[in-house]
């Protein structure tokens, strides 16, 4: 059990998860919620992903991003609550090396694609509020599935600098893993060496995918405030703001939470608010987010019922 490595030597076997080992009494709670909001999770994303497809009406750039959201919900959490929900029952909490590696690309891949996703999704309701006529010209399926293309390679680019540069770090036998997932922060941690390159380049790739993202957001939502408040109808303004609340939710609580793991420096001393921080946007944003997208949107619960009543037709006959 744990890893054996010096610093010249990479005979590594594994790593030892900690996660919320300091809270033992909360550890079986915890099991318990999270497997709880993992399977609302699988059932609320595959359902926006359903009837995206099978809705004629959802066909269009707003549901094509939210199905890509989605699907990386899916799959990002089913990178980590596999492992964290074996962890928080197991007491031994150990994660293989190459368990580790894989987490720790997927989960940087799939976590940066969304950041730069949510950006694009605020584009597209920038150009529907702002520029309504040129909506259908501007933001046709082939220039949709480019955009989406690019956020997908650019979260794929980053997790194999980041990831590869931090996994060339020296460990000299430490094995403990103070967090519930292999993360690069928290990898940092373990080095024995100088690791201002590391944490160097981690800002530069945070800015890159925290805040310049939400500066975009941020310029994209002014233009679609100030559209909004000249729209003279009482009703339409509601509509509007009913439509872009939700986005503005999900990008508050997922920026929110992963700026205050990866902006702090990797010496940071907030290792327990890290954790339970972390759950955010590994666990409950996740959840949340077909939740926030369709509890406020007539026309995904509208659809819902639609495809559903069809499901039952299918059965009586």
């Amino acid at each position: 059990m744990g890893m054996v490595k010096s610093t010249n030597e990479s005979n590594i076997t594994g790593f030892i998860l900690l996660g919320f080992s300091d809270y033992p009494q909360l550890q079986k709670v915890l099991f318990v919620v999270i497997l709880i909001l993992y399977l609302l999770t699988i059932l609320g994303n595959t359902t926006i992903i359903l009837i995206s497809r099978l809705e004629p009406k959802l066909h269009t750039p707003m549901y094509f991003f939210l199905s890509h959201l989605s699907f990386l919900d899916l799959c990002f959490t089913s990178s980590v609550i596999p492992q964290l929900l074996v962890n928080l029952w197991d007491p031994m909490k150990t994660i293989t090396y190459g368990g580790c590696v894989v987490q720790l690309y997927v989960s940087l891949a799939l976590g940066s694609t969304e950041c730069v996703l949510l950006a694009l999704m605020s584009y597209d309701r920038y150009v529907a509020i702002c520029r309504p006529l040129h909506y259908t010209l501007l933001m046709h399926p082939h220039f949709c599935m480019t955009l989406t293309s690019l956020a997908w390679l650019s979260g794929v680019t980053t997790t194999l600098v980041q990831s590869t540069l931090t996994l060339q770090l020296p460990f000299c036998g430490h094995h403990q893993v103070d967090h519930f997932i292999c993360e690069v922060p928290v990898l940092i941690k373990l080095a024995c060496v100088d690791t201002t390159f590391n944490e160097a380049e981690l800002f530069v790739a945070s800015i890159l995918f925290l805040i310049v993202p939400v500066s975009f957001i941020l310029v994209s939502y002014g233009y679609i405030a100030q559209a909004v408040l000249k729209i003279k109808s009482a009703t339409g303004r509601k509509k509007v703001f009913g439509t872009c609340s939700s986005h503005v939710t999900v990008v508050i609580i997922f920026y929110g939470t992963i700026m205050f793991m990866y902006l702090q420096s990797a010496k940071s001393t907030y290792k327990d608010q890290g954790k339970f921080v972390s759950l955010f946007y590994t666990v409950v944003t996740p959840m949340l987010n077909p939740l926030i997208y369709t509890l406020r949107n007539k026309e995904v619960k509208g659809a819902l019922r639609k495809v559903l009543g069809k499901i039952q037709v299918v059965n009586f006959t």
